[in-house]
């Protein structure tokens, strides 16, 4: 008889082809919405073996849900939502997608695609393509060059990069193409030869918020970053200028975001990411007053969406499926005490239940 495996949202053909070549699969077929935590458990009593995704929770009620589970296989690295004391306590092998193969991506993986949708934000507000589409519709006719659409454009204008990891490095030479000026801030400066190389200036926090026609929030979210972006940093942006974050939304004060483009003080703002989301809360927010906005651009927390990055990042947890099936151990194993190792992550125990912080879980894990 087949191993069964339950995904808990939809993939790509590739991995999914995996899966499907060593077991019956059963995807949770839902594009809309986050899969609940009654669904997953239902999932797992049915199942011998679990695929997620890093927004999902593995808490103790779905590892326990079925006793003959072999195996959970999610995105997120040290950071996945999974009780480890009862994943040890029942000996299920918890594994992941590590950074390792994620590097090797071909065409850079995850953060290409998000330095491209970032950019493909910039680039909209620039040429005012999501104000154009609709001008296009409300008629049957328009008016050829007309000045109800004007936009700044990208050359010679400047765009200041909060952060500068893998996404931002990526977003620096597809920028420079368009003959833009380039500000960054590092947590660790370039040399000069490398700025020089790179075509950028290093700039203060203030000093790049005042001058950017296009702001770029990159940085990793964790204790240093909450909300370093409020009242008062937007009080320092051009009232022409567009804000842009595809790193995390408790980065950036939501309430104080909403004020300023309420009141007119920005042009606009493209946000991908949202104050309430996992592990914050079980599904993600969308504020309505962000929804009702013409001058906002939004996307569902979804940089990594290319058939090609999604492939890559899932095609690691079916790999590793199937290696489980096999009785192989796969390279991305959390766990490997549940076969008598010494412990690999200790912090991952004692984290009390593994719920969204609304519910009394762990505030802040998500950082990887």
């Amino acid at each position: 008889m087949r191993p069964k495996v339950f995904v808990v949202q939809p993939i790509p053909a590739e991995p999914l082809a995996v899966l499907e070549g060593v077991a019956d699969v059963e995807v949770f077929d839902n594009l809309r919405r986050q899969i609940s935590l009654e669904e997953t458990i239902e999932g797992a009593k049915r199942s011998d073996y679990l695929v997620a995704l890093h927004g999902n929770y593995m808490p103790a009620e779905v590892i326990t849900a079925n006793p003959n589970l072999k195996g959970i296989s999610i995105l997120g690295g040290t950071t996945v939502k999974v009780d480890f004391d009862a994943a040890l306590a029942a000996k299920v092998p918890i594994v992941t997608s590590i950074r390792a193969m994620q590097q090797q991506a071909i065409g850079g993986g995850v953060s290409v695609a998000t330095a491209d949708l970032t950019i493909a934000m910039l680039l909209a507000f620039a040429y005012r393509l999501v104000d154009a589409d609709r001008y296009t519709r409300e008629d049957e006719t328009f008016q050829e060059q007309t000045m109800a659409l004007m936009g700044q454009g990208c050359s010679t204008k400047t765009v200041g990069l909060i952060g500068l990891g893998k996404v931002g490095m990526h977003m620096v030479p597809r920028l420079r193409a368009f003959n833009m000026n380039l500000l960054y801030l590092k947590r660790t400066r370039l040399t000069p030869y490398e700025e020089q190389y790179l075509g950028l200036e290093h700039a203060s926090l203030d000093d790049l918020l005042r001058r950017s026609d296009y702001v770029c929030v990159l940085v990793d979210y964790n204790d240093t970053t909450h909300e370093m972006i409020g009242a008062r940093e937007f009080s320092l942006m051009k009232p022409t200028a567009y804000f842009i974050n595809t790193a995390r939304g408790r980065i950036v004060d939501e309430k104080a975001l909403i004020k300023t483009l309420q009141e007119g003080r920005i042009a606009g703002a493209g946000l991908e990411v949202f104050y309430n989301e996992p592990p914050q809360v079980w599904h993600p927010i969308v504020p309505a007053e962000l929804r009702a906005m013409k001058n906002v651009i939004l996307a569902p927390h979804n940089g990594g969406a290319t058939y090609l990055s999604r492939s890559q990042q899932i095609m690691p947890l079916a790999v590793a499926v199937k290696m489980l099936i096999d009785g192989e151990r796969p390279p991305g194993l959390l766990n490997p005490e549940i076969y008598g190792d010494p412990v690999l992550h200790p912090h991952l125990y004692g984290r009390g239940p593994m719920v969204p912080a609304v519910d009394g879980g762990i505030a802040n894990f998500d950082i990887y």
